[in-house]
């Protein structure tokens, strides 16, 4: 019997993750039957867990590799349904159960499966952060922090950072966060952005600079206003984040302007809800116009996830091709992008706001629209932004990495006070 199962350890056992889960809530009591245990809480919730999701959400060496925490068991290999034969709480809290017919001893962690009670949590996948729809009109700039020194402190996956970590909270929650006075160093977001994630190379390049150059090959590098848009809608999987970082601008206009899609796309619904719906269910051809690539994927411009909540918007008119739809539904379709556009135009959903030099924006590209007003070079002002795209997967990863280890260090306090 391997340590995490031993029932006459006082330690709590292993968990089969390599979180770390605070006991808020002690067990009072525990029942069960074959194929359910019943816990009770200090609290008084009442918890039910079946006998096989027990059993495959075990710590042991049977049931996942310790070195990994990857599940070597194979539940069909068991010969019989996993059912329980006895139910003890030890004197550490934990819950030990023998599993029949393995007459296997299994230990369970009480604040591991008081966190994974899916008893008593309706949300199946229940979000990191609580989306916020928000409107321009709102608000009078992004939610900013000072990023003042950050860069000068090393840190690894295993540290804390409560700035980077109240920073993906934004753009999870809200799509968008603002930080001040990082470095103008040319190349320096390459490592801003590696404390989230690898960044993503595209045909713009791993890092790409926007501002005004001879021969663009995307508006972005002129000086002309662009409409609200996200980038890359040609690709099956745009990218999940975009970050721009200002290292100079001493132009005359401008200003980013941003704009929560899902908002536009709620007030859509609201107002003309058979167009949200053609827009929901037509797919449009996205396509680039480049010499050097050839870049096309179709799909619908606002696309909800299986719960029915929004998952992400594909608005970008200059990035459209030939809509290639079935013939009836051509006509309602460009009704329902005219109904958008207008829309889009509305003063209520734009949040206006000017880069300085240290200014870093991170926000959700397959959320947020951005656009800018044009800006004039021709008194000889220069204004230069570098990009990148990161994946949304990236960030919630990293967020997941930060709340972990300021748990870790909850619990560590908690055994140093003898809590």
């Amino acid at each position: 019997m391997s340590a995490a199962s031993d029932p006459s350890s006082h330690a709590l056992p292993a968990t089969p993750d390599f979180d770390a889960w605070p006991v808020d809530h002690a067990i009072t009591g525990l029942s069960h039957d074959d194929r359910q245990l019943t816990i009770t809480w200090q609290d008084g919730r009442r918890s039910r867990y079946h006998s096989i999701w027990l059993r495959e959400n075990a710590a042991d060496d049977s049931t996942v590799n310790p070195a990994t925490r990857e599940r070597i068991l194979d539940l069909s290999r068991l010969g019989a349904w996993p059912t329980l034969g006895e139910a003890r709480l030890e004197t550490s809290g934990a819950v030990t159960l023998e599993f029949l017919p393995e007459r296997r001893r299994l230990s369970f962690h009480p604040g591991w499966l008081r966190a994974h009670d899916y008893d008593n949590e309706t949300a199946t996948e229940a979000p990191l952060v609580a989306t916020t729809r928000w409107r321009g009109a709102e608000r009078s700039e992004p939610t900013t922090l000072d990023a003042s020194g950050w860069m000068d402190v090393e840190l690894d996956a295993s540290s804390t950072d409560p700035l980077l970590e109240q920073a993906l909270e934004a753009v999870i929650g809200e799509g968008l966060v603002r930080l001040r006075n990082l470095p103008v160093e040319p190349g320096s977001l390459d490592l801003i952005a590696r404390r989230i994630g690898p960044p993503r190379p595209t045909n713009f390049g791993h890092l790409f600079d926007v501002r005004a150059k001879p021969d663009p090959d995307s508006n972005a590098y002129t000086s002309i206003a662009l409409p609200p848009h996200v980038d890359l809608p040609t690709r099956e999987y745009q990218p999940g984040l975009q970050l721009l970082h200002c290292l100079e601008n001493d132009t005359v206009g401008g200003e980013a302007v941003m704009m929560d899609g899902f908002a536009v796309a709620e007030a859509l619904r609201e107002r003309h809800p058979e167009h949200f719906a053609t827009l929901t269910r037509v797919r449009w051809c996205y396509a680039n116009t480049a010499r050097t690539s050839d870049y096309v994927w179709f799909d619908p411009m606002i696309k909800l996830d299986a719960r029915g909540e929004f998952d992400e918007v594909r608005i970008a008119d200059f990035l459209r091709g030939p809509l290639m739809a079935p013939f009836d539904d051509v006509e309602p379709a460009y009704a329902a992008l005219m109904a958008l556009q207008r829309l889009l135009r509305e003063p209520e959903f734009a949040l206006r706001f000017s880069y300085a030099p240290g200014d870093l924006v991170i926000f959700d590209n397959r959320r947020l629209l951005h656009a800018r007003d044009a800006f004039d070079v021709s008194q000889g002002g220069r204004r230069w932004l570098q990009g990148c795209y990161l994946e949304r997967d990236e960030a919630r990863s990293r967020l997941r990495m930060l709340q972990r280890a300021r748990r870790r260090e909850r619990v560590a306090s908690s055994v140093a006070s003898g809590a």
